[in-house]
């Protein structure tokens, strides 16, 4: 069974910095692409940031981009987001997930509906 468990969220004043951890198991986790969502209040789910298999692409949405850096360790089985210059826009649940095709020609996807297992979230509050 895939289980993904997110950790390092928090409360954090604007400007600050958190590192969040996404620990996989139940699936050969280095084969597949890690992606970084997030849920604000009243909004729909939104795309963070993605890494793709080996590492060696990454992508951010527009609203990340230069604040935000994705990474993973596949000996650990863990995807990390490290965030900094946080805003309190930045705040929401974030979650991470597994793409659902292996290796995908070594890119990645940033449709949620790419990604077929995705862990509870961890929340990030960032106050002004």
């Amino acid at each position: 069974q895939v289980q993904l468990v997110e950790s390092g969220g928090g409360l954090v004043q604007a400007g600050g910095s958190l590192r969040l951890s996404c620990a996989a198991s139940g699936r050969t986790f280095s084969y597949y692409a890690l992606g970084w969502f997030r849920q604000a209040p009243g909004k729909e789910r939104e795309f963070v940031a993605v890494i793709s298999w080996s590492g060696g692409r990454t992508y951010y949405a527009d609203s990340v981009k230069g604040r935000f850096t994705i990474s993973r360790d596949n000996a650990k089985n863990t995807v990390y987001l490290q965030m900094s210059s946080l805003k309190t826009e930045d705040t929401a649940v974030y979650y991470c997930a597994t793409d659902r095709t292996a290796f995908r020609g070594g890119g990645y996807s940033t449709r949620g509906d790419e990604y077929d297992y995705w862990g509870r979230g961890t929340r990030v509050t960032v106050s002004s």
